[in-house]
């Protein structure tokens, strides 16, 4: 089972270029903080805008400096099921662990469609599947008893749920009668969420301040919610600063400030007001990350 704090990693840009080099370094340092796993080419990862050729080449290079010391759950959704299968069979050459799939975004098809989407690329495919609920993004969204019947299908193993119910975890794992990992898909929920039968989070905030998320979950694991709720508190401050302004602008500055790449992001994501920067900047300096 994929469980723990799992970092939903941004792309590194340079001059609208993939930065490979601040993407190894990124990578290097989120193993040496004791991050659990990581989730190249997601939503923070900017997916929409990467070519083929960089979304694959993001993948090779996570996969590479990780060298299996944690898991690698590769970002391959797309409301094509054939392009799909191509980012989920790609993933599988370069040796990543599992794949991201995200529902089927625009085409906003019902339940029988969502079920026959994800049917088709787990038969088409090799690797574990993560399905990643995220309604507000992919304006349709997995329903209980949907997860339920998809969980029944050998490699679909765990859920990415960005749906803001804090029931979700109680209500599937009532209907999955299968080991599977309940990650959230939301930093400020996180705690409890693993309340609620959670294994862990992927998360944006450990772009940042992967040791303190680390923690944090590991406390969650060990059933101290009490020592985990304080350190929530003192996270919370940014945790919502990073999302003021439309992800991965906020991640990407806050790196910047830690020397870890540039606060590039492409359009349509613009760059940061100064007061964003500004809360931003103090949230970091309230952690004494900077």
């Amino acid at each position: 089972m994929f469980q723990g704090a799992i970092t939903a990693l941004i792309t590194p840009f340079s001059n609208n270029r993939l930065d490979e080099d601040a993407l190894r370094r990124i990578v290097r340092w989120q193993i040496d903080s004791g991050i659990n796993g990581l989730v190249p080419v997601g939503t923070t990862g900017e997916s929409p805008t990467l070519s083929e050729a960089e979304h694959k080449r993001v993948v090779e290079i996570t996969v590479e400096e990780s060298n299996k010391s944690v898991s690698i759950i590769a970002g391959a959704g797309s409301n094509n099921p054939i392009e799909a299968v191509e980012y989920s069979n790609f993933a599988a050459q370069a040796g990543a662990d599992a794949a991201l799939h995200v529902a089927g975004y625009y085409n906003r098809p019902n339940q029988r469609g969502l079920y026959a989407h994800y049917e088709y690329v787990h038969n088409h495919t090799n690797l574990p599947i993560v399905i990643y609920n995220i309604p507000p993004r992919a304006v349709v969204g997995v329903d209980v008893s949907t997860m339920a019947e998809l969980a029944k299908l050998e490699r679909v193993v765990g859920v990415k749920d960005a749906t803001g119910d804090l029931t979700r975890p109680i209500r599937e794992r009532a209907l999955i009668q299968k080991p599977f990992s309940f990650l959230s898909g939301d930093d400020v929920t996180a705690v409890a969420y693993n309340v609620g039968g959670g294994n862990g989070c992927i998360s944006v905030t450990s772009n940042i301040a992967p040791k303190l998320v680390v923690e944090l979950h590991k406390l969650c694991r060990e059933g101290d919610f009490v020592a985990a709720a304080a350190l929530q508190d003192k996270l919370f401050a940014l945790h919502s600063s990073l999302f003021i302004e439309p992800n991965p602008a906020g991640p990407k500055y806050a790196m910047s400030l830690l020397g870890l790449c540039s606060e590039e992001a492409r359009l349509p994501m613009m760059p940061l007001q100064e007061s964003t920067k500004e809360t931003i900047r103090n949230a970091m300096k309230a952690l004494e990350l900077i």
